[in-house]
């Protein structure tokens, strides 16, 4: 169903409110049965909730999602929500291009695509991708035949008709459309007698709406890792950790390993034993499915939206950015180096996004001592190079000509074109996402 129309009333759909910055004791995850033919649940669609009421408003169509997944991997468990049953999940185009949809077993879950996605040459390649890895798609609210059906339906399973906004006259020539290509049919927003009977009558396989049930809103109490906890667990996994390493980690925060084993349980591993240990879970689950979890668990706080709109935000990642690639620049062979770059850029503004002095937070995270020097007491040369950076975002000549006289394989001219591809880089991947 639509995360953009859900209001309170017969449609439903994705919300998200700036107010939850202030984490609140209970988190609450919407849930909808979709039904089969003979009247037996087959899925629930996962709406996201931000109280115990109905009440849906969408700001953000991918920090929407992310909350919805973090509460169900993390706080809640896949299990308690959805039973045996699958789920349909809410996606945009961010969350479609990015690494978020494999936390989620293609075998359980199908990704519902809103109507307010925009094709091109990258997501069809994307939705192929995600088809051959197992995941169903669904295309989320039809009421029309359109060039953008015609594009869309070789991309997708299943297809979900609305009832409220499909005139009757025309559903015959959607219906036939979508058979021609072999797709099965979901009557969504199904709210009258009437509406169910003329939607069995023309063969439609799931149904959804008022009709069988309003959403039932699902409360549970937060269980949030720190921030400073998942920024910890961030940087240790950046540099290839042992086990060992990681399980330390994770021992020190309970919550972290709470959600680390439901994300086990969510996902389409096999397993046909219990997990005995931590280091086991952590074998099993791998550092990749770990990493993925713990930016999703970030983006849940809202730090997704803050990515497009903040302005402190902005800075750091176009910081990050300036960094690595003027590293590829010093070293042109050398990723490490890069990759230490862009973890500098990152964490030489985290102790403006906590309140507190760089001095007490830098020291406490698990960082390679280069990268502390250079936060520190800006030694070496990933020392030298944040000060061209920070030198290249105040435009200030002495500044920078004092940076270039420190590095001299770069010009002034360099650091403002390293700026500026920087910022092109920031908006095209984070801000608009056009080019990935």
């Amino acid at each position: 169903m639509t995360a953009r129309k859900a209001l309170p009333g017969p449609t439903d759909g994705q919300a998200t409110s700036n107010s939850e910055a202030v984490m609140p004791e209970y988190i609450y995850l919407g849930r909808q049965p979709i039904l089969d033919r003979s009247g037996a649940l087959n899925a629930f669609e996962l709406l996201f909730r931000s109280g115990a009421t109905n009440l849906a408003q969408v700001t953000d169509d991918a920090n929407a999602t992310a909350q919805v997944i973090a509460r169900l991997i993390g706080d809640m468990g896949p299990r308690a929500v959805l039973g045996n049953h699958t789920g349909y999940v809410n996606v945009d185009r961010t969350v479609l291009m990015s690494d978020m949809v494999q936390l989620l077993s293609p075998e359980r879950f199908v990704l519902e695509i809103l109507e307010t996605v925009t094709f091109d040459e990258a997501l069809f390649r994307r939705c192929g991708d995600l088809r051959r890895a197992g995941f169903r798609l669904a295309l989320d609210d039809v009421s029309q035949v359109t060039p953008r059906l015609l594009d869309l339906l070789p991309c997708v399973d299943i297809v979900k008709i609305d009832f409220l906004e499909c005139p009757r006259e025309r559903l015959g020539e959607l219906i036939g459309v979508v058979r021609q290509h072999g797709k099965v049919l979901l009557a969504e927003k199904v709210e009258t007698p009437e509406d169910h009977d003329v939607a069995m009558r023309a063969g439609f396989k799931l149904f959804q709406g008022y009709y069988f049930a309003k959403p039932q809103v699902l409360t549970s109490r937060r269980t949030t890792p720190s921030r400073e906890a998942l920024l910890r667990l961030l940087v240790l996994l950046s540099g290839e950790p042992e086990t060992v390493e990681l399980e330390a980690e994770l021992k020190l925060s309970p919550n972290l390993v709470v959600q680390l084993l439901r994300l086990l349980n969510s996902s389409a591993f096999g397993l046909a034993r219990r997990i005995s240990s931590l280091r086991e879970a952590i074998m099993i689950v791998g550092t990749r499915q770990i990493t993925r979890w713990a930016q999703l668990l970030l983006f849940a706080d809202g730090h997704l939206h803050a990515l497009r709109s903040d302005p402190l935000a902005q800075l750091s990642g176009t910081r990050a950015r300036f960094m690595e690639l003027a590293a590829g620049r010093m070293r042109p062979r050398d990723e490490r180096f890069a990759d230490s770059a862009f973890i500098t850029g990152v964490f030489s503004l985290v102790h403006v996004l906590s309140g507190r002095a760089i001095g007490d937070i830098v020291p406490r995270l698990p960082i390679h001592n280069d990268i502390q020097q250079a936060l520190l007491e800006r030694r070496g040369e990933l020392g030298l190079l944040l000060n061209a950076t920070e030198a290249a975002e105040s435009g200030e000549l002495m500044a920078i000509r004092a940076a270039c006289d420190a590095l001299p394989i770069f010009t002034p001219s360099d650091l403002t074109t390293l700026g500026l591809a920087a910022a092109a880089w920031y908006d095209d991947h984070v801000r608009g996402h056009r080019s990935n």
